[in-house]
């Protein structure tokens, strides 16, 4: 399964070497996915030296940040990864619903540098990718994107970024700022649902054999990196809660499914805790749901497809949420009006507020779905439902001006935002979420066949090993493997991290 990134003996001992002579040239050292994880397995000087490195540069010494436990400023180290816990006035719901915020991410703000470099890097130590001579393709439908133009930067090597033409102009914009040359940054057809789009310019890349594709769709250490790093991460924000609580019980983990890589990070709480593992799609796209289709505006969670690397059969509920309510809760999240309202007459704490700001659509969607999850089960303020920010508003604000347009026609002031709040989240029901019986996960299951053996080659028997739970459990023993061959290319790299 080496095309989908499952490899751990070296591959070529050329491309091998020219990374260690790249790497020693550009002083570049690997972090393994054992430090990720627990960044105080980080050597403390490396530490240290990471106090004068900016968190947006593209220097080597960020592949030490790219984990849950920056602070705010995105350069001092939290004990604990940052996350806000939302009260009942802000969710309408007992149960306490936590969102660890992936903007505390370096250089994109965004917890997918994370999925980029754990993508990258095997190919790297298995001698699979030469950064001297092969270019990484990053197909996305976002910050995967960045997060691979950025870490292939780092890394020495060319990143090209594949994605719809219609996505936010602040991605653009990034891009336009890292990448070595304008042609690499692809735009295909479409907005956030045109995934084959994108698949199919790949296809068309990938008659080259210097461009290496990077589907974060198939590649497994997407998955396995969630599963490890951020499914530790959020292991330990709900520990902390508990040790002051402990009572505390954690009921479930909410993610979009986007490219199934973070929503990985479930099978690690379920394993420790039990917890159930909730995939969110857009309402407008219900392909889990309803075998169905369409457009929508919930930019980053992708759709139309079940992506390979989706543990399907561990998955226990689908929630729909409609890109309508993920809009006007932009509105109302980020716009002094909508910020009053809550203050006000909801009375939401000005801290929890404050992190408002670290909510953009995806965010609000995976909200949106933990409270009807809450709804659904009948939850209770001793419940906890854990999710992800992925990035911030930031990534929207130059779409939030035509959003606010589009639904409040005749303005937005404190009747819109009342009427938005009892909308989208009093009167969030559970209308449209399905509980995935063993014939119902059988089914999303096999929706993936179209996708994965018709159209993109995979086997059959590659499709099919999936619903063996034993199949990806075993995937766990690729990371030691990885961290060892990472050990052993910064030995003869032979550069310190903190030189």
């Amino acid at each position: 399964m080496r095309g989908l990134g499952l490899e751990r003996d070296l591959v070529d001992r050329t491309a091998y070497d020219h990374a260690v002579e790249r790497f020693r040239e550009m002083r570049i050292v690997l972090p393994t996915f054992a430090q990720l994880a627990d960044p105080d397995r980080i050597p403390a000087a490396t530490i240290a030296a990471l106090d004068a490195v900016d968190p947006d540069a593209a220097a080597p010494a960020n592949l030490f940040r790219s984990h849950w436990h920056n602070g705010a400023d995105r350069r001092s180290r939290a004990d604990v990864p940052q996350h806000v816990v939302l009260p009942s006035s802000l969710t309408g719901v007992q149960a306490r619903i936590v969102v660890a915020l992936g903007d505390r991410f370096p250089m994109i703000a965004s917890h997918k540098v994370l999925a980029a470099y754990a993508c990258l890097a095997p190919r790297v130590v298995t001698g699979q990718f030469d950064p001297t001579l092969h270019r990484a393709v990053w197909p996305s439908t976002g910050n995967y994107c960045r997060g691979g133009v950025a870490i292939s930067r780092i890394m020495g090597c060319r990143g090209v970024a594949v994605l719809p033409e219609g996505m936010s102009r602040a991605r653009f914009d990034w891009l336009e700022r890292w990448v070595a040359d304008p042609a690499d940054i692809i735009r295909t057809p479409g907005t956030e649902s045109n995934v084959k789009e994108i698949y199919d310019r790949c296809a068309v890349l990938a008659q080259d054999p210097e461009n290496v594709i990077f589907n974060q769709f198939s590649e497994y250490p997407n998955h396995l990196v969630h599963r490890l790093v951020t499914g530790r991460a959020l292991e330990q924000v709900f520990r902390s809660m508990r040790s002051a609580e402990p009572g505390l019980h954690l009921a479930a983990f909410v993610s979009a499914t986007g490219s199934a890589g973070t929503i990985g990070a479930g099978s690690h709480l379920k394993e420790v805790f039990g917890s159930r593992i909730v995939a969110v799609e857009a309402a407008e796209c219900p392909t889990m749901l309803h075998n169905g289709f369409g457009e929508h505006n919930i930019q980053g969670i992708g759709d139309k497809h079940i992506p390979l690397i989706h543990d399907v059969m561990r998955t226990d509920f689908v929630v729909g949420i409609p890109d309508r309510a993920t809009d006007r809760l932009d509105v109302l999240f980020q716009t002094p009006v909508g910020l009053d309202h809550l203050a006000r007459r909801r009375h939401v704490p000005a801290a929890v507020l404050a992190q408002l700001r670290s909510f953009g659509y995806s965010s609000i969607c995976n909200v949106l779905a933990a409270i009807r999850t809450a709804r659904y089960l009948d939850l209770g303020p001793e419940d906890v439902i854990v999710t992800v920010a992925t990035d911030g508003a930031a990534m929207y604000d130059a779409e939030r001006a035509a959003s606010e347009r589009r639904h409040f026609p005749d303005g937005f002031d404190a009747v819109a935002a009342g009427e938005a709040f009892g909308e989208h989240i009093l009167g969030a029901g559970s209308a449209e979420i399905l509980e995935l019986t063993r014939p119902e996960r059988e089914r999303v299951f096999d929706l993936g066949y179209y996708t994965w053996v018709e159209q993109q080659g995979v086997t059959l028997d590659e499709f099919t090993v999936r619903r063996d739970p034993a199949f990806w459990d075993g995937l766990l023993d690729y990371l030691p493997a990885w961290d060892a061959m990472i050990d052993e290319m910064n030995a003869r790299v032979g550069i310190r991290a903190d030189g």
